[in-house]
């Protein structure tokens, strides 16, 4: 199977359909619902706290964005039945995209991102971490890798962390960290809306490098824009929390598109760049590196390999430069967390319900097996030309968010672009479904 184009029949639906079929009425009511509900929850955080994470309860007024004056409240049945129109407006939407004119997709995607942007930070208290890290190592010149913010004097953010994480160091990659130490001498409101706007660049980036590498494999470009660029899991949580997952994946992808034009060694680079700022893009290289395969492709495992050894010499300089071995700890953190996960994952939210709580490291460790033993089988299918790599990587990120100890909603932002780009059917409609467990899981 060649790893780069794919010739396949076209398919309606959540498959690929005919970019110049007319306008469907339901699609332009799916993408007014997304776009309705989204500003539902950005005006509704102002008053509703259940909109904002518990640290920001209740939100204060210099956070509160130009929606303060506009709040309106929303109660637990009302936020429900919004999550459920949300939910319902992007699967029609996604299934309809290719039906609907590219310049309404985009102009709609534009928008979400803007009522995300300039709204309160949403659901997350993440982006009062990344600031306490970055002070941790800026202002206090002690290691983020080593120590939580608790260990030091930072009465303004204290609060307004997740209290479970004052005391955790850093799980982010040496990249991002080093980065976020730029945006130390802003005030806290200036930080949120800086890394608010990280997030929206990133995940506009995303969308059109989505685009890109759909055109290089043959698929609807608009559609796949519209599987990225409207899922409420990446807009509302990802772009509304300010988390640095979309930077990650906008990177991500965009060694996607260099692989897909052959360009291995700066695919193998831009994997290891990716995985610098969150571990979780490491995923990807094992299956592209599976995909180059056999005499042909024996150079361009090569090149692969010489990118990524490149990326992560500088990478390590980089880190060692800035935190010693601090990020060798990331792993044993790492650990500690999902251990720690409880209700923060779809196990552990099963064994609750039904009563069984005691049985959570068992099982964890059963499904730590399972995970290894998914993407182990999914390489091999890979490697020996049975499964398209970018599917084979989307289908080991569902085993991945199904069996790890700890799930947020911003997570399932990391399957999207795989399910948008890997021409798998089942692969698509397991990232609409797993976008509605993201919606459940606050």
């Amino acid at each position: 199977m060649d790893s780069g184009r794919l010739r396949e029949p076209r398919l309606a639906g959540w498959g690929l359909g005919s970019p110049s079929a007319p306008a469907a009425p339901l699609g332009w009511l799916a993408v007014s619902g997304l776009l309705a509900t989204s500003l539902l929850i950005c005006l509704s955080a102002t008053r509703s706290e259940l909109v904002v994470p518990t640290s920001l309860r209740p939100l204060p007024g210099w956070l509160a964005g130009p929606f303060e004056d506009l709040g309106l409240k929303l109660g637990l049945t009302a936020l429900v039945a919004t999550f459920l129109v949300m939910f319902v407006s992007y699967a029609v939407a996604t299934r309809t995209a290719h039906k609907l004119p590219a310049r309404a997709v985009v102009a709609c995607i534009v928008a979400l991102h803007a009522i995300a942007v300039f709204g309160p930070p949403l659901f997350s208290s993440d982006v009062f971490s990344y600031a306490a890290y970055a002070k941790v190592g800026a202002l206090y010149g002690a290691n983020p890798y080593l120590h939580g913010p608790a260990a030091f004097p930072m009465e303004a953010l204290h609060p307004l962390i997740g209290s479970q994480w004052l005391g955790t160091p850093t799980v982010y990659g040496p990249l991002f960290t080093a980065l976020s130490y730029l945006l130390v001498p802003l005030g806290i409101a200036a930080n949120v809306l800086a890394y608010k706007a990280v997030a929206a660049l990133s995940s506009l980036a995303l969308v059109a490098l989505t685009w890109r590498a759909a055109r290089l494999r043959g698929l609807d470009s608009v559609k796949a824009a519209a599987l990225v660029g409207l899922n409420p899991v990446i807009v509302v949580f990802g772009v509304g929390g300010g988390h640095n997952d979309l930077l990650m994946l906008a990177i991500l992808v965009a060694a996607v598109c260099v692989l897909l034009q052959e360009r291995e060694r700066s695919g193998g680079a831009l994997l290891i760049t990716a995985a610098a700022v969150k571990l979780s893009a490491g995923l990807l290289f094992p299956f592209a590196y599976a995909a180059r395969r056999g005499r042909r492709q024996a150079g361009d495992k090569g090149g692969l390999l010489l990118g990524a050894a490149l990326g992560a010499t500088a990478v390590a300089g980089l880190g060692y430069a800035f935190f010693g071995t601090g990020p060798l700890r990331i792993a044993t953190t790492l650990q500690g967390i999902q251990a720690e996960g409880g209700e923060h994952s779809i196990a552990g939210f099963l064994l609750r319900a039904a009563g069984m709580p005691g049985l959570a490291e068992p099982v964890s460790l059963l499904l730590a097996v399972a995970f290894a033993a998914i993407v182990a089988w999914l390489l091999r299918r890979v490697w020996i030309g049975e499964l398209d790599w970018i599917a084979g990587a989307g289908w080991a990120t569902v085993a991945l968010l199904c069996t790890t100890g700890f799930l947020v909603p911003w997570y399932v932002a990391w399957l999207i672009p795989l399910a948008a780009l890997g021409s798998d059917r089942r692969l698509l409609l397991a990232a609409v479904l797993l976008t509605g467990v993201g919606l459940t899981t606050l």
